[in-house]
């Protein structure tokens, strides 16, 4: 399962249930997808197929969309 948090324009911020217990979002966009670690901040984790200029603008959205992501992992896992 892959709940969708939010879309942001192209971009489509989700997680796997049970793929791993660190908080991460991943970033789907048409040309790839990448994966960013929310603590201690918001990181880079990994990425295909995006430019240099999708992924920042990848890791703003996260940023921006940063407490809401935050809600739905705590919703969704319980903790």
């Amino acid at each position: 399962m892959a709940p969708t948090i939010v879309r942001d324009g192209q971009y489509r911020l989700f997680f796997f249930s049970r793929e791993e217990s660190r908080i991460h979002v991943h970033v789907a966009h048409a040309d790839g997808e990448a994966k960013f670690w929310l603590t201690p901040q918001v990181s880079l984790a990994n990425q295909t197929g995006l430019s240099a200029a999708q992924i920042r603008q990848a890791q703003a959205i996260v940023i921006a969309h940063l407490k809401e992501i935050q809600d739905a992992w705590h919703h969704h896992f319980g903790s």
